[in-house]
């Protein structure tokens, strides 16, 4: 029955499968540079091979956490509040932003789209994946589209990705971790030739931070 109600309430969004959290550096992206808590859930079945988090994905090895204890350590930290995973849109993102809002706490999240979009956000990093491709809205919503660059077929992907983005969203390439010395140069390449692009770098893997 326990474990009942438990399930009940992680559906409601009113618990989460907590997988860490942690107060450090955002190291991608717009917002590269800032202090943020990050707060990442568990489960996700886009099951990218190169992802660096694949440990995420199992929801069942991450305890259901109450999301009030989850925003009570978020505010002992910082006022920005990365939700990431896993795939967070997995689970409903509404009561768990709802409360980070009720703190004056701004909202990010990580996503790749895959399920749709919950929560109350500030700002959207959409991530699209090519083996679960993004649902609803997201795109129209996202404030930065950031495309992992793998290989030479990704920049295909890239630009059938941003044609379905707003005017203001912010485009991002970012070499995948493990072929950066390979990519570096022809993400380089591509975005002086097509400006509207920006670089973007895991700079946290740079500094040696998590």
């Amino acid at each position: 029955m326990v474990e009942n109600n438990v399930m009940e309430l992680v559906e409601k969004g009113l618990m989460l499968p907590l997988m860490e959290e942690f107060y450090t550096i955002q190291g991608e992206g717009f917002h590269k540079g800032t202090a943020a808590y990050f707060i990442r859930v568990g489960g996700c079945d886009v099951g990218c091979h190169w992802c660096d988090v694949k440990e995420s994905w199992n929801a069942e090895t991450h305890p259901p956490t109450d999301i009030e204890s989850i925003i009570s350590n978020a505010e002992k930290y910082s006022d920005t509040i990365v939700i990431t995973g896993g795939e967070p849109l997995t689970w409903d993102m509404g009561p768990l932003t709802e409360g980070l809002k009720a703190k004056k706490m701004k909202t990010h999240i990580e996503t790749s789209g895959a399920y749709p979009l919950t929560g109350v956000w500030d700002w959207i990093c959409l991530s699209p994946k090519k083996n679960k491709l993004p649902v609803g809205d997201v795109h129209q919503k996202a404030d930065e589209l950031k495309v992992i660059v793998y290989n030479k077929h990704d920049f295909i992907f890239a630009e059938e990705q941003a044609a379905q983005v707003s005017e203001d969203c912010i485009l991002y390439l970012q070499p995948e971790w493990s072929v950066r010395d390979k990519m570096v140069p022809l993400i380089v390449d591509y975005v002086m030739q097509h400006p509207k692009w920006k670089v973007s770098l895991q700079t946290h893997k740079y500094l040696n931070i998590p």
